[in-house]
């Protein structure tokens, strides 16, 4: 099935046709600066653009920054405030005029790396986990994901998770690679106390540099990093715009 996938993000929507059976995007992906505060109905003008230059007229998938519950949003990350309550999806849908999904971009990258990416065929429980100006995570079952999971907020030694453990962390403090490794070291251990995980995918921007602080780390969880790398938020929207049989 073809459906066009959409990554909001705090300074960047992306987009572009993907098809569903493989992952494959179908036309060169277009990216638009965010409009300034990312308030809904500039963002929702910007989806509509790309949807036009594509000349797409079907279904639409939509990664956003917040917990997306029945199509609303609880929260707002990078955007504005006034998200929270919108019904996301009914604005996407009346201003692009193409039924229109939304999906955590967290929830979007996993499912894009659970289907085509590092997690493929794996049993048991997955963590994605992307490292950026936050902590975005996605936990599966056998395959099935766990929605709008938050576990970037989790405290470690009293503090929000990703304010000591995000790059945006390592950028801020100048952290070595092995005191950030240290830091990553104490979030994963308390992740793996809570669910026990069979392995960790690293996403984000930060997964490119792996080989500097992977080796580094001493947990017992496999961690191997994201394949899907920019493509994922685009890919993992569309595949979560699609209906159960």
């Amino acid at each position: 099935m073809q459906i066009l996938g959409i990554d909001v993000g705090g300074s960047g929507i992306k987009g572009a046709p993907v098809d569903t059976e493989t992952g494959q995007l179908l036309g060169e992906r277009i990216r638009i600066k965010t409009p300034k505060n990312g308030e809904p109905e500039p963002v929702a003008e910007v989806v509509k653009q790309i949807a036009q230059s594509f000349n797409w007229s079907g279904p639409i998938g939509i990664g956003f920054p917040a917990p997306i519950k029945s199509g609303v949003a609880m929260m707002a990350a990078n955007v504005s405030e006034k998200w929270v309550g919108t019904n996301a999806d009914a604005l996407f849908t009346k201003v692009t005029g193409c039924e229109c999904t939304l999906i955590n971009d967290a929830d979007a990258a996993g499912l894009a790396e659970m289907t085509f990416g590092a997690g493929r065929g794996q049993p048991g429980t997955v963590i994605m986990i992307t490292l950026g100006t936050g902590i975005g995570t996605a936990i599966f079952h056998h395959g099935h994901l766990l929605p709008n999971t938050e576990f970037g907020h989790l405290e470690v030694e009293g503090e929000d998770a990703e304010f000591r453990a995000s790059d945006a962390a390592r950028q801020r403090e100048e952290l070595s690679w092995k005191k950030y490794a240290k830091r990553l070291n104490k979030y994963f251990t308390a992740l793996e106390k809570l669910f026990w995980p069979d392995l960790f995918i690293i996403g984000g921007g930060i997964s490119k540099e792996s080989e500097k602080y992977l080796p580094l780390l001493t947990i017992e969880t496999p961690v191997v990093t994201a394949q899907m790398l920019n493509q994922a938020g685009i890919v993992g929207a569309a595949l979560g715009a699609l209906k159960p049989d």
